[in-house]
């Protein structure tokens, strides 16, 4: 017996039916043909978009949420130094702090003009992401992945109040205060696994200690390599999400941020989608890439929804803005990193990418981007494609 997935066209819901369907939902009990086979494309977006636009205007919540300010990433405790040097010897990114509290050990790196990344791993507690990474190509890191983007706010208390008073649930009741900051974040995201994070600095940005913590002893030496160099900030991050939950994610990310849903990008050829949020053109960029099609458990079902079986819900890479990419890219080569493909684009394209191994670290893979000039858009549907591709080899 087939199994469909099916849609209703008017509550949105998702259904799974075995064999043929009389067209009636089982959500909202329409008895007229309102129910199709699911595919995506961007009409529910179109029409949700104007309404959480609305809706953060009459909440109040429009200018509570500003840019990422950093990114948090959980490793294995035995895997967490061989991370940062890892990080260390691929980016610009330098070391600035290590501390520890009862509940983690964290590490933290910077670079000029970037959200700042802290690679952590739990020293006890409950792992609220841990049923997120059960996947067969990684289950063997059941503490792995990037959890948690955290975007800065003039007034913490302003905003998670408005938000809970919209169901949103933060991981604990009341809000870290720090000498340097006010902090929460929400559960990880039943569509990817993740979490947003929100904090309020008191002063200057970047000191990241808890209350008790304590110095870490740990040392690393910054590759002097001159290609680093090269390699800046954190231009944007894509997550892999299931193509029946692309919309929803999307606009969650929209509700509990100011961004704004900005393009798709559709790879039929690999049942895939690559869809866009913006702040503005000079933030970081949050990249949701999906299905076309769900996976209905065939053996082709192209590489994002391949990726999602094997690793499951999670961030994909991380993409760091790069100049000189021709050698930059032959530089770390020699240094031992290994890529998924070769450079796509070119300087005529306005534009070059390419991709890196996954970590064993981190699972995350490294993106380096570069546009030229006045390169309009963000990507171009030639390169997303063969990006796209790669992944399969993963």
């Amino acid at each position: 017996m087939v199994m469909n997935k099916l849609i209703c066209s008017k509550c949105m819901a998702v259904h799974f039916v075995e064999g043929e369907t009389d067209g009636s939902c089982p959500t909202c009990h329409l008895d007229e043909h309102h129910v199709y086979n699911f595919r995506n494309s961007d009409e529910f977006l179109e029409k949700e978009v104007p309404r959480v636009l609305e809706e953060r205007l009459d909440l109040g919540l429009q200018g509570l949420a500003g840019g990422l300010s950093f990114v948090i990433i959980s490793t294995e405790p035995d895997r967490q130094r061989e991370a940062v040097a890892e990080f260390l010897r691929y980016t610009d990114f330098i070391y600035s702090d290590g501390f520890e509290d009862d509940s983690f050990r964290t590490c933290v790196l910077e670079a000029a003009d970037s959200p700042a990344v802290l690679i952590r791993s739990r020293k006890a507690g409950t792992n609220p992401f841990s049923s997120f990474n059960t996947a067969p190509k990684a289950g063997h890191l059941p503490n792995t992945r990037l959890e948690t983007f955290v975007f800065s706010t003039p007034d913490l208390g302003r905003y998670s109040s408005i938000q809970s008073s919209r169901g949103v649930h933060f991981q604990e009741e009341s809000i870290l205060d720090t000498d340097s900051m006010l902090f929460t974040q929400t559960i990880p995201s039943h569509f990817h696994g993740c979490s947003f994070g929100f904090v309020q600095w008191k002063g200057e940005s970047g000191n990241f200690r808890t209350p008790g913590s304590s110095g870490l002893d740990w040392e690393f030496e910054k590759p002097s390599s001159a290609h680093l160099n090269r390699i800046f900030e954190l231009d944007h991050t894509a997550t892999r999400v299931h193509a029946q939950q692309r919309d929803e994610a999307i606009i969650e990310f929209m509700e509990l941020t100011n961004y704004n849903f900005s393009l798709a990008i559709y790879v039929k050829g690999f049942n895939s989608i690559t869809s866009v949020a913006r702040l503005s053109e000079k933030d970081f960029a949050m990249v949701f890439t999906s299905g076309i099609l769900p996976d209905n458990g065939q053996e082709d079902v192209g590489p994002t929804e391949q990726f999602i079986r094997n690793y499951g819900t999670r961030v994909h890479h991380l993409a760091f803005r790069t100049e000189e990419i021709d050698s930059t890219y032959k530089a770390l080569i020699n240094d031992g990193m290994e890529f998924l493909l070769e450079l796509v684009g070119s300087p005529e394209e306005g534009l070059q990418q390419t991709f890196s191994l996954g970590s064993p670290n981190t699972l995350l893979v490294n993106e380096y981007i570069q546009r030229y000039g006045g390169f309009d858009g963000f990507f171009t549907s030639g390169n997303v494609t063969l990006l796209t591709e790669s992944t399969g080899r993963q």
